[in-house]
């Protein structure tokens, strides 16, 4: 099993599939890495040898932000919005949507699941 980025990725996948289990790393950058490393698409992690393994990890910690240090940017902002008091801050404080969906009935999932009224019958 091949460790990148502090991942345990999975061996019996294609390569581009694997480098998407990192936290930051989706479709395209998996392409783009794969592409500079110079791996073919149709190889799996466990044909890799160990320079290929030590270029692809060379890469992602050279140009991309992941894991660790990206959760940390990201919980930062969110803090930073917080702290200014902004709309998007009080949204994120409230635990309520952020990008303007409707609240009247949906955002379950952000809202948490439906509080009993007492008494309302109909």
């Amino acid at each position: 099993m091949a460790r990148i980025a502090g991942v345990n990725i999975p061996t019996n996948k294609r390569v581009i599939i694997a480098l998407q289990y990192i936290h930051g790393i989706g479709a395209k950058h998996a392409a783009d890495i794969v592409s500079k490393v110079g791996i073919p698409l149709e190889r799996r992690v466990n044909q890799l040898t160990d320079q290929e393994v030590a270029q692809i990890r060379e890469t992602i910690d050279r140009d991309y932000l992941v894991e660790g240090d990206l959760r940390r940017e990201v919980s930062m902002n969110i803090k930073r919005l917080m702290d200014l008091g902004c709309y998007r801050g009080l949204r994120h404080r409230r635990g309520l949507p952020v990008r303007g969906q409707r609240t009247h009935t949906n955002a379950r999932t952000r809202k948490g699941p439906a509080k009993a009224i007492a008494g309302k019958k109909k």
